[in-house]
């Protein structure tokens, strides 16, 4: 009997999300695992996903930055190839954040978009 393997490439990702006082962390659960399934969707494989609690998102790195250096150490140590935040980030958080974490910086908007390119015919 013959075994065929489907190998897949896919990306090794992690998904970074903040709870605030809009969102309890009941939904902010709910959208990292919607956010989870849309990384999927996209070729991604999640490794990880980081959350924390903040009273409002920080304008230049989005976490706390203690947060966002552990983070970091984590792609490091694990290969990750892409961050995925749950947000909508501001292109100098997205730059700021490609500097301190060293991988792609993407977030759900532009997950989204992905998809769709990838299924447009």
């Amino acid at each position: 009997m013959i075994k065929y393997y489907i190998y897949t490439n896919m990306e090794k990702a992690i998904l970074i999300g903040a709870i605030t006082p809009k969102q309890t962390e009941k939904e902010a659960k709910e959208y990292l695992k919607e956010l989870e399934f849309l990384t999927f969707t996209a070729g991604g494989e999640v490794i990880k996903i980081f959350t924390q609690k903040l009273a409002s998102i920080n304008s230049k790195t989005f976490l706390g930055k203690g947060k966002i250096y552990t983070i970091a150490e984590f792609i490091k140590t694990n290969y990750i190839d892409t961050a995925i935040f749950d947000e909508e980030l501001s292109p100098s958080q997205q730059k700021s954040l490609e500097n301190i974490l060293n991988c792609k910086v993407v977030d759900r908007t532009n997950l989204i978009l992905s998809i769709f390119a990838l299924r447009a015919k």
